[in-house]
């Protein structure tokens, strides 16, 4: 079984195995003391997930960071690619697909109860006509809270971008060239009138938990300001909202990325929540306690607004630490490309890197079609049934807040293959033990994951360019790491291990023990010439008994990667000093989503015969690639799709008993 899911299977285990969730009668929210409380009073504790990047795009959520961040950034250099026409076609698909019902239903199913809309004001009124106001905007507000009524959650509107920006940064829209929020009186007065409308149209909807006023304000207001006209525009809002609604909670956030609570207290509304943000800081009461005294000098409830962006180990504290003072949280982001830290992960299609590769001056400038073709097929990939589920995310911010166990991440059964890069899903020091395992330090600290590939967690884990490989190898090993594995022995019998490594430099030592038993001496490391070039070290006669057993591989002293130990039963007891042991394995097509060609590695442990063909999702034969018989090895063959339309394909090899099954897809 694949050991990383896409979000689709996920979806549909989850149609085929659970029970839908049935809605109820929401109530409205409200702050009793410093709790969120429902209407009998029962607190209700958010545990959110921001939407970032569907109505607020931000260029390092898309590969874009090095030549445009902010939204009108990116619009302007894909408008001046493929034209005002191409460029709302892609935009219209682009919101279409990056939120669906399918994503709220992952999120409830996965243990949130709430999610944050940050949202673009041009989204609700074009930027050069005041007073008007945009139903098209408001119809993607309407279809997120009829989601998410249907799944027991609340949303949180949030007004990332307002009128001039708030802040001086891209995340706000900022264009100095243009008058800010806070030097044109005129878009302050839009910012209440906007409010107001919002709160007019949603006054009577339960399933709105409140108002995210302003999103992370960052301005200077001079000396002595004492962020007094962040204070004031609040109160104007506040007043606005409530001329029309007081069913809903605000939420305040300081200024200085909602960090700077001076001035803006006491409350100025008896339904007030003050919302912080947390990034790239310590997990301890420090790192809150300037919050902390508001709330308990006020009577006012916090709410963790925005946080993540780090690794699985620092969510888990993170979490923990709201959990310990009673304040809820929303987390950043739900998905973005080509990424390890967001539950979801969109695949770069080549063709979009092409483009990406033309915008930083790399490559020459595509055609219309092909760019607007590229951006279209992106835009598709952002489905959930497209994107690849990072389930390390989700339980270390859901279950090992709460359970120190550590569960199999993959099928490790023996006789068979145990990839490196597949360790158990625990936390740190329970399931693993890295060096650099988060980023206390702040923007430009140490980054937990040198390899920035397939897991969140302080392992460096790489692409692997061996065969077999599940496409990842671990590296940038230091002493006194390990990493544990569930593995599950069929049989009572001596096994020989081989040790699958590569190294550009020697004496790299390492250990293996099994349920806190040593089962081999040291195995030292030699240099293999480089970090991608591969040799085998087998360990003869190691006992085994049957059932279930925790492997657990020390690192005496680092430098040098792995891509897997291989079981096989002993029976001669003689070291064969074979370089290569194959066994039989059907690798993920790459790359995937292809267009219109990719390749397929696999390989066979014995001379057999092979059979490798292709499926339509209807189970129809479209394609025969291998079927012959094959000397035990290692094969790759490349499957052209150019006369196929889009969609989902299998691809199933059979040699012998051995039969294995994977999904492609095909974007055009």
């Amino acid at each position: 079984m694949n050991q990383k899911f896409t979000a689709f299977s996920l979806l549909l285990i989850s149609i085929l195995f659970s029970s839908p969730k049935i809605s109820y009668s929401q109530s409205f929210l409200t702050v009793n003391g410093t709790k969120i409380v429902d209407k009998n009073g029962q607190e209700v504790y958010l545990k959110g997930m921001g939407l970032g990047g569907w109505l607020e795009p931000e260029g390092y959520m898309f590969g874009m960071s090095g030549f445009a961040n902010s939204p009108s950034e990116i619009q302007k250099k894909i408008q001046d690619l493929i034209g005002i026409d191409n460029t709302n076609s892609f935009y219209s698909a682009f919101r279409k697909n990056f939120v669906t019902e399918s994503d709220i239903k992952a999120l409830a199913q996965w243990g949130f109860n709430s999610v944050r809309l940050p949202f673009h004001y041009n989204i609700l009124t074009p930027a050069d006509s005041p007073g008007v106001y945009l139903e098209s905007g408001f119809a993607i507000f309407d279809s997120l809270i009829a989601w998410c009524k249907k799944y027991n959650m609340y949303v949180i509107l949030d007004l990332h971008c307002a009128p001039g920006s708030q802040n001086d940064q891209n995340i706000g829209d900022y264009n100095s060239n243009v008058p800010s929020l806070w030097q044109d009186t005129a878009k302050q007065t839009r910012t209440v009138e906007l409010w107001k409308t919002i709160a007019a149209r949603y006054k009577n909807e339960t399933t709105v938990a409140g108002y995210d006023l302003l999103n992370e304000t960052r301005w200077d207001f001079g000396a002595g300001a004492n962020n007094a006209p962040l204070r004031n525009l609040f109160i104007r809002i506040t007043g606005a909202i409530r001329s029309v609604d007081t069913n809903h909670i605000v939420f305040v956030e300081g200024n200085q990325y909602a960090t700077d609570f001076n001035g803006l207290t006491p409350p100025c509304d008896n339904k007030l929540v003050y919302s912080f943000h947390k990034y790239w800081n310590t997990n301890d009461a420090s790192s809150i306690q300037g919050y902390l005294s508001i709330s308990r000098t006020y009577n006012v409830p916090l709410w963790l607004g925005e946080s993540g962006e780090n690794s699985n180990s620092w969510f888990t504290d993170c979490i923990n630490l709201m959990k310990q003072y009673d304040v809820g949280w929303s987390w950043w982001t739900l998905k973005k490309f080509s990424t390890i830290n967001a539950p979801l992960n969109v695949p770069i299609t080549s063709e979009y890197q092409q483009l990406l590769d033309y915008w930083q001056g790399k490559g020459s400038k595509p055609s219309v079609t092909f760019a607007t073709n590229a951006l279209l097929r992106m835009a598709d990939n952002l489905k959930f049934e497209y994107c690849v589920f990072e389930n390390d995310v989700i339980d270390a911010m859901m279950r090992q807040t709460t359970d120190n166990s550590i569960l199999p991440y993959a099928d490790n059964e023996i006789p068979g293959i145990v990839y490196f890069a597949n360790y158990d899903l625990g936390k740190l020091l329970y399931a693993y033990n890295d060096v650099d395992f988060q980023n206390a330090q702040g923007q430009g600290g140490p980054a937990w994951n040198s390899g920035w590939n397939y897991r969140n967690d302080g392992v460096d884990i790489e692409p692997c360019s061996d065969l077999p490989s599940n496409g990842y190898d671990v590296g940038w090993i230091n002493t006194g790491e390990w990493l544990k594995y569930t593995i599950n022995v069929t049989k009572t019998a001596s096994y020989n291990i081989d040790v699958r490594y590569a190294s550009n430099q020697a004496g790299g030592k390492m250990l293996l023990k099994l349920d806190g038993n040593i089962v081999s001496s040291t195995i030292t490391i030699p240099s293999t010439g480089g970090w991608q070039t591969w040799q085998t070290q087998t360990l003869q006669g190691i006992p085994l008994s049957a059932g279930a057993h925790e492997l657990m591989v020390q690192f005496l002293s680092g430098g040098y990667n792995l891509n897997y130990l291989l079981f096989s039963e002993n029976t001669t007891g003689v070291i064969s000093g074979k370089e290569h042991s194959f066994t039989f394995q059907l690798n993920q097509n790459y790359p995937n989503p292809f267009n219109p060609s990719t390749e397929i590695k696999y390989s066979i442990p014995t001379k057999n015969f092979v059979s490798l063909k292709v499926f339509n999702i209807l189970g129809k034969e479209i394609a025969t690639l291998v079927n012959e018989t094959k000397d035990a090895g290692a094969y790759s063959v490349n499957f052209n799709a150019a006369n196929l339309p889009s969609g989902i394909y299998f691809y199933k090899i059979t040699s012998g008993k051995n039969i294995s099954i994977k999904k492609m897809i095909l974007l055009k």
